[in-house]
């Protein structure tokens, strides 16, 4: 089978593609054949071996996938043998049926992004209605969702970021109210004067170093601030205990993984999320599609800020 594999880690040039044998189904993986794979940011993390879980070599990525099982059920899975690749292994806990008049890039959007976007506001912030929402990368693929979401859910003021004017707009047509910088020079002053020149009750963060920090000093009493990644590679300053307790606030942090191990939580999120979707109340928005040799060139647009929403490598396609 084609796939792509790394065996070094660095950045998007590590990505090769190349021919393995098929995986053998063992200890309850079943075997899928891979239609579309998802590329996610934390993609970028693994390929170079700087997230949350340490990798190993030789290794084929990817966290999300639609195709079809041996008995021919459409599914969509997270692979534990890596998704860049025509065939893949999948536990029956962390694979989901999925019907024919969902397409796969709106069934990728919803599993690892649309999910962490459902947690983020549901499980970490407990959003309230009334609350102003930040959403920073308002045009990403987690972002584009956490704006719609945020606003159906009764935020009264939702506040994005991102970094050029058309992301802005595509933000505000989501149904953000204001649209900003992400720059970290004088960020706090331009979230708190999109929210009226107040602070903000709840913020998404996923840059971390400086943008984290004024992002915290942004916060209202109550307020909360829920980290979800580390896209600048930078770590944000320490947060003292005292200084949460002297302002009332919570910073909370999130890794979907951990939902991954309660399949309650996964399907409560993906059951409420594709609702949405067949009433026509949540829109994703698709970046870009690849063929499964251009997945370094999907990691390269990904990286330098050139896309918006999900990215889709087109497996069964074949090659450019």
């Amino acid at each position: 089978m084609r796939a792509i594999q790394i065996t070094e880690f660095g950045g998007p040039e590590v990505l090769r593609l190349v021919d393995l044998p098929d995986p053998q189904p063992h200890d309850g993986l079943a075997l899928v054949t891979v239609d579309s794979a998802g590329v996610n940011y934390a993609d970028t993390h693994q390929t170079e071996d700087s997230y949350l879980a340490r990798q190993t070599l030789p290794m084929v990525p990817g966290a999300e996938v639609v195709g079809r099982t041996e008995d021919g059920r459409r599914v969509l899975a997270v692979p534990a043998t890596g998704g860049y690749a025509e065939r893949t292994l999948a536990h029956p806990g962390s694979t989901f049926d999925l019907p024919d008049d969902v397409d796969d890039a709106a069934a990728l959007a919803m599993l690892v992004q649309g999910a962490t976007a459902w947690h983020l506001l549901r499980t970490c912030a407990h959003l309230q209605p009334g609350e102003s929402v930040v959403v920073h990368a308002g045009a990403g693929g987690v972002g584009t969702l956490a704006v719609q979401l945020a606003r159906l859910w009764g935020a009264g003021r939702v506040i994005a970021t991102a970094s050029t004017p058309e992301k802005q707009a595509l933000a505000r047509e989501l149904g953000a109210d204001e649209a900003v910088s992400p720059e970290p020079d004088g960020l706090r002053a331009r979230l708190r004067a999109a929210n009226g020149g107040r602070p903000v009750d709840v913020v998404l963060e996923m840059t971390g170093g400086p943008v984290f920090d004024e992002s915290l000093r942004c916060l209202a009493p109550f307020g909360r601030l829920v980290t979800f990644g580390m896209a600048s590679r930078l770590a944000p300053e320490p947060v003292p205990a005292g200084q949460l307790m002297a302002r009332s606030q919570a910073v909370i942090g999130f890794w979907l993984a951990h939902c991954f191990t309660r399949p309650a939580m996964m399907r409560s999120a993906l059951d409420d999320l594709f609702g949405l979707l067949r009433e026509g109340r949540l829109r994703t928005v698709v970046g870009g599609h690849y063929p499964l040799d251009q997945a370094r060139r999907a990691h390269e647009d990904l990286r330098s800020r050139r896309t918006v929403g999900k990215l889709v490598l087109d497996v069964r396609g074949g090659a450019a």
